[in-house]
This record gives C-alpha cells, structure tokens and sequence, in this order.
C-alpha cells in the first residue's frame, strides 16, 4: 500500500467525516487515470458514492477502460464549493480527493446493484424507468467501483473562519 503525504496546510483539512458527507451530496467529479504514453487522463464523470467506494458507469471501450485496464490506480476530484471573492483575489473552494484503485464490476449482480444506486441517486422517484434502462443497457454499459484507500479533503481557510461559510448539511 502507498504512503499518502500528510496534508501541508493542515489546519484547512477535512475531517474523514465530512469528505464523506460531500462524496454524498455532490453529482460529479473529474477521474484521473495514467493514460497514454503515460500522460494524465482527467474525465469529468457522474457518480455515484456508497458503501465507501464510488461508482460510475461507461462505455464499453474507449480511452478510459484501456487506462484502467493497463493501471487501476486512480484518484477522483470532487469540488463542493468555489465562490470567486473578487475584491480579495482569491476563491472560497472546499473539494475533496479520493484516491484508490479502479475496477470494472464483471459479477451481473454487481452490475445491477450498481446501475440501481446510480439510477435512484440520479432519477429516484422512477422505479418502472429505471428497471426498464437496466433492462435494456446492461449488456451495453461497463459498471466502474473506485476502491478509495485514501480520502482527502481540504477548504480555503476563511471557511475556516466564518460561520456563513459552513458546509451545507
């Protein structure tokens, strides 16, 4: 297992609780893979956060699947808040970074469970729609589960700071 560096700015980190409650309440984020020739590959991507692992869902082939089928490890981006402070050149950010391995759910179990935590976050009033997409995509979408091994979460120390600037629960 890797060693994951301690925070430099310590005193602007999140709590393990409260990167948990932002993989929860955020819709997207931005993976980061080792892509060709070994150059970053960073795709903005919707997901899905359970059971501390993150879901996505893809295409068959492309880009993606090749790098994480030749490199597993990975780390997703999720931004919670930027609020650009002009008059104080600076930006009011809090985000969040998962870091951990990649894989490609094979199990069809696996695969409808995940479409279903996907569907109901995304589409959850609509349970006759979501089984009829299920239905009809399951052969033709590849089911993703990031394994985080690491969580990282850090804000703009005025959140620090100012009541206002609280996380929304």
């Amino acid at each position: 297992m890797t060693a994951f560096r301690p925070m430099r700015r310590n005193r602007q980190q999140l709590s393990a609780e409260e990167c948990q409650r932002i993989l929860g309440r955020c819709t997207s984020g931005v993976l980061a893979l080792t892509g060709d020739g070994g150059y970053p590959y960073a795709v903005p991507l919707s997901y899905v956060y359970a059971d501390g692992a993150i879901i996505f869902h893809s295409a068959l082939q492309g880009h993606k699947v090749d790098a994480i089928k030749h490199d597993s490890r990975c780390s997703f981006c999720v931004i919670d808040r930027d609020d650009v402070k002009p008059a104080e050149f600076t930006t009011h950010f809090r985000s969040v970074i998962a870091f951990g391995r990649i894989h490609i759910l094979e199990d069809a179990d696996d695969k409808v469970q995940a479409l279903r935590l996907l569907g109901r976050r995304y589409a959850p009033d609509d349970e006759s729609g979501l089984q009829h997409e299920i239905d009809k995509s399951l052969d033709r979408v590849l089911l993703l589960r990031l394994d985080i091994e690491h969580l990282s979460g850090k804000q703009a120390i005025e959140l620090t700071h100012h009541e206002d600037c609280k996380p929304i629960q």
